[in-house]
This record gives C-alpha cells, structure tokens and sequence, in this order.
C-alpha cells in the first residue's frame, strides 16, 4: 500500500494475485497510511485521521489532531507495538516553521501529542523490541532515537542516532528490519541506507531518481523491500533525466522485515 499524497490517492496492490493496483480517492490529501485489525485502513488526512474502507471508498472520521495550525498538515507514520497510529506534521510555510507535533491516536483514548516544535516529521519506526523509538524533524539532517515506554507510549532519553550533515539528501521514511538495522530513503540524495543498530553506516543502495520517501517490506516472505519515490519538487528537465521518478521500487536485500503493526490491537 502507498499514497500520492497531493492527489489525495490511497493504492494497494498484491502484485501475485492482480495484474493490477487498486487505488480510493480520499478527497483530500493524505500523509500516511496504517493497517488495522479489520477490513478498513487508517489514513492521515491534513488535519485529522479516517478509516477508509478500499472495497467502496466509505470512510468515517477518527478525530482531529488537538490545535491544529495553518499551513500544517500530517505526514510520516506508523502503528506502534500495542496498536496506536503515531504520526507527525510538516509546515508548508516558506521558511518552515517549528510549529508541527508529532502525535499518537489510539483507538481507545482519541489523539495525544507527543512532541512539539516540529518542522517537518520523518523517518518514524522502532526497533524489533518496540523499546526504541526513531524520528527525525527533516530539515535538521539527523535521525534520532528516544526510549519508547510501549505501555504508556511516552518519550525519553532523546539522543542522536546518525547525522546527515554531510550527505546531499535529507532523511525521509525509514523501516527497521528482522536484524534491527534501520534503512533510510534520503530525499535528495538518491540512495537508501542501512544503519547498524548504533547507528553506523552498513550499506548504501543508489537509485536512478534523486527523490525516495519511504520502504516497506513485503513478499510471502518480507524478503522485498519496496521503495516510493516523488518528481514532486523536479524541475522539468530533471523530470526528464528520471522518466522513472515517482514509481515504486522492489529490490531483495538479503534481509527481511517484520510484519507491520495493525491499528487497534491490544
């Protein structure tokens, strides 16, 4: 499953048992997407979240984010080990502004925010163990790591898991493998990125389009990563340098993933 979020287009796609993907227009843009535990999928729409159902296009709102901002929308995502969909903003202003939060809706208790003075939220997942938690605000260049209490869901302990600064991308979406080893789509720099569990470089993997967003395994077997990538942002002639930008990726790198989390589970 993937978005295109300015078209406000959610598409899925089981790539061994239809020639081709299926796609639900939202009516209104969407950052992230999340599993659940039944039929429906979890969106991040601008301001708030919504349950989609793929088969028919009927959806039902799950709440707005608590004091939304102008010019702020949500973004990156993902559900946590017991089921909360966390998921952050980014401010469309020029020059961005700190005034995006990352927050947590849980099926049971609604939207709590979890961290303020965002600019832009990224590369959210945790370790196998759901005891570490790694985000990054973009435009800093660095991913972080927090200690994730899975019980309460609350943050602490925020250090530096790795530091772009000198690399041409930004940090974009990131997943954590079976080996715990967090890989990292580096808008603007044309490349994914594995980093060890202390935050060491283990390997780079190039691509033919300056702009990947996020990875995903999948597979019978979480033996596939798949890759999003944008033109959103190209000028034309970069568009036709990469007549491939803004097409899904699939690669085996000789890791697997872990099964996502669904919306809701206890």
């Amino acid at each position: 499953m993937w978005v295109d979020i300015h078209a406000g287009v959610v598409w899925s796609w089981r790539p061994l048992q239809s020639a081709e993907p299926k796609s639900v227009k939202v009516g209104s843009r969407i950052g992230a997407v999340a599993l659940s535990e039944g039929p429906e999928v979890i969106v991040a729409r601008e301001a708030g979240f919504a349950a989609i159902d793929l088969s028919t296009g009927v959806s039902r709102s799950l709440g707005e984010v608590p004091n939304p901002v102008t010019n702020v929308r949500l973004n990156d995502g993902r559900v946590d080990p017991v089921g909360r969909f966390v998921c952050g903003g980014m401010d469309e202003s020029e020059p961005q502004r700190s005034v995006a939060a990352l927050y947590s809706l849980s099926a049971h208790n609604g939207c709590a925010t979890m961290l303020e003075s965002i600019r832009c939220t990224n590369s959210i997942c945790w370790s196998p163990s759901g005891t570490t938690f790694y985000f990054t605000d973009m435009p800093t260049r660095r991913i972080d790591a927090f200690d994730y209490d899975i019980r309460s869901g609350t943050l602490s302990n925020r250090r530096l898991f790795c530091d772009l600064s000198d690399e041409p991308g930004l940090p974009d979406g990131s997943i954590v493998d079976a080996e715990g080893c967090l890989w990292n789509a580096q808008w603007g720099g044309a490349k994914l990125v594995r980093y060890t569990p202390d935050g060491r470089v283990d390997r780079e993997v190039r691509l033919p389009v300056t702009n990947p967003t996020c990875l995903a395994f999948g597979g019978k077997d979480l033996d596939v990563l798949f890759v999003t990538t944008a033109w959103f942002g190209l000028t034309s002639v970069q568009r036709g340098a990469q007549p491939t930008a803004g097409s899904i990726y699939a690669f085996r790198p000789g890791v697997r993933g872990r099964a996502e989390y669904r919306f809701g589970a206890r």
